[in-house]
């Protein structure tokens, strides 16, 4: 039996349409929803995603201040570097390229991959640092995928170990390390801006967005210092350390009026373009951490506290016989014995008995007081990172021989650079100047002793480079010069060894002083020791030049005169005897002197 066919369902088109157009209606809401939660209400969110990706806020370089001298001659100065950085991410998806990359960079493989693989998750790492900007085009020109290359600047010193001291260096992020780099950073520095920009997938600049901050370029710095005369002192004290055979040393150069330091150097030093690990002992800056006792250069302290006390006058006389003294159970001993002298003679003969019979009417405390006046003991604030203040023990402190050996030097210590403050107040008429490294500072004058003490102290150091005097060396040629020697042995464990510091603190020209100098030389090996022998000659070249470099006139006329005449007299003393004038030629003396052709130069 045959069944009936099933009746088919009327197919409703409509119906079907309006489905479809329902549901597109439905997805395309949907969207238009999600695009303005995408676009407006969540915007935010997306943004920061995709500038995350694309979107990088980049630092500005900026330049270092130039350092100069007060001349305006160069010191310090920026040069502009670059140095090669990778995106680990990127470059290690192309290991066979790390070969190439290490020939390039100049560094072993293994070096390289290992660097890479450390900081695999992260975006940037410096592969070499502040090279040549040649060398990073060379490196560039690889064109191996996430490495990259920044400006930066470098710092560069001309005047090399001369100013090394002085100067200091930065470190490999241009921040002051040490000396006057260090103690101006904030002002040499200054502030590196920034801009955001897109890069692409290739870390390459597309598109700068917006300048976030501007760079501030570092200030300027113009230093009291003489590039001319840090040079020569540098050259004089190596040449004495040489002949010497001396372990180091240190010279201070400073204005009297002004305080400023015009020189300061110091041996052994370094190069600071390329400071390394190695001997940091040679990057101390000697004149002003390095204590040292002044031995005979406090004479004419201890000779203005007894004029200034009133305990002696200037022609008070002190028997110093018989060369020698007993003080508890030591003996203070002259180099001769030298009998009567005055205050003047006490200076001039550096008489140690004379300075200790000097200083024994004088109270302890107004002794104490008077040395810290002149700087001793107290830092001289010249700004220079890690200043000494030396030692100068309270009178509390002190012991029966306390006072005696402080009078002629020992029992405390100062730096070169205290000692030339201290002789720079004398020689400014009593005043003390704090000394300063920057041209055109002002520091205010102290008045620490009368001025018709301090210029009669003056005076009195004169005789020191005299004929008589225990530092002829030191006399200039034209120029009164008045100065102190100073050799002390140095301390050791339970007593003083064999080994001497020599010293001479000079002033030039005596009669109105414009320079007060020290020269430092320690441990001199080469046969003398004596200050007068190998301190004062390095004063003495030093200032020779300065004098002429400044163009100070001379003070000793006379002396200058004399000199050049004896030394014409022995020139021509030295030059051969004139040969006898030849006799007259009868033939010459018959010719008249206007026959033509012969007298007048006419024509035969």
């Amino acid at each position: 039996m045959k069944r009936a066919p099933r009746q088919r369902g009327k197919f409703n088109l409509r119906g079907r349409m309006m489905l479809v157009a329902c549901t597109l209606g439905l997805c395309s809401v949907a969207l238009v929803g999600r695009a303005a939660y995408v676009q407006l209400v969540n915007a935010d969110f997306y943004q920061r995603q995709g500038e995350a990706r694309f979107v990088r806020e980049i630092p500005i370089p900026t330049s270092r201040g130039m350092i100069t001298d007060r001349n305006g001659e160069p010191l310090a100065v920026s040069t502009p570097v670059e140095s090669i950085w990778a995106n680990p991410q990127e470059l290690l998806r192309y290991p066979e390229r790390l070969p190439e990359l290490a020939k390039a960079l100049d560094v072993p493989l293994d070096q390289l991959a290992s660097r890479l693989s450390q900081r695999a998750d992260k975006e940037f790492v410096y592969l070499k640092r502040r090279i040549n900007p040649d060398q990073a085009r060379a490196i560039l020109a690889h064109n191996i995928p996430g490495v990259f290359s920044q400006r930066e600047f470098r710092r560069f010193y001309p005047q090399g170990e001369a100013m090394a001291h002085v100067l200091g260096f930065t470190n490999i992020d241009d921040r002051g390390q040490e000396g006057l780099e260090l103690a101006f950073d904030e002002w040499l520095r200054g502030k590196p801006g920034a801009k955001r920009v897109i890069r692409d997938r290739h870390g390459r600049i597309v598109e700068n967005i917006d300048l976030i901050r501007p760079a501030e370029p570092g200030k300027d710095l113009t230093l009291s210092i003489d590039r001319r005369i840090q040079f020569l002192a540098y050259r004089e004290l190596r040449n004495a350390l040489a002949t010497h055979k001396a372990s180091s040393g240190s010279a201070v150069v400073l204005d009297v009026a002004t305080g400023e330091i015009l020189a300061m150097v110091n041996l052994p030093s370094y190069n600071p373009n390329a400071v390394t690990g190695h001997n940091p002992d040679a990057r101390r800056n000697r004149a002003v951490t390095d204590l040292v006792e002044p031995g005979s250069t406090m004479k004419p302290i201890t000779v203005a506290a007894a004029l200034t006390a009133g305990t002696a006058r200037l022609d008070t006389r002190v028997d110093t016989s018989p060369g020698y003294m007993a003080l508890g159970r030591f003996t203070i001993r002259d180099h001769h014995n030298y009998g009567v002298l005055d205050v003047t003679g006490i200076i001039t003969k550096s008489s140690n008995l004379g300075s200790v019979k000097l200083s024994e009417p004088l109270s302890a405390q107004f002794f104490y007081d008077f040395i810290r006046r002149f700087g001793y003991g107290s830092a001289p604030q010249s700004g220079f990172p890690g200043e000494a203040a030396g030692v100068v023990l309270p009178p509390s402190r002190w012991n029966g021989l306390t006072k005696a050996t402080m009078s002629y030097g020992y029992g405390l210590s100062a730096t070169a650079l205290q000692v030339a403050q201290a002789y720079a107040a004398l020689g400014n008429h009593g005043r003390l100047i704090t000394p300063t490294f920057v041209k055109g500072q002002i520091n205010e004058a102290r008045q620490v002793v009368a001025p018709e003490i301090a210029d009669a102290v003056v005076r009195m150091m004169q005789t020191v480079t005299e004929p008589g005097g225990t530092a002829t060396q030191a006399a200039i040629l034209g120029y009164h010069v008045a100065g102190k020697t100073g050799t002390s042995r140095q301390a050791a464990a339970g007593g003083y060894s064999r080994r001497y510091t020599t010293l001479f603190a000079g002033l030039v020209p005596a009669t109105n002083p414009r320079f007060a100098t020290v020269v430092v030389i320690n441990d001199p090996q080469g046969g003398a020791y004596y200050a007068g022998l190998v301190a004062a000659p390095v004063f003495r070249a030093v200032m020779e030049d300065t004098l002429r470099l400044m163009d100070v006139p001379p003070d000793d006329i006379e002396t200058w005169l004399a000199a050049q005449a004896k030394g014409e007299a022995k020139r021509q003393a030295a030059l051969p005897p004139l040969p006898p004038p030849l006799e007259e030629d009868p033939y010459d003396a018959a010719i008249p002197a206007a026959m033509p052709g012969v007298g007048d130069g006419g024509e035969p």
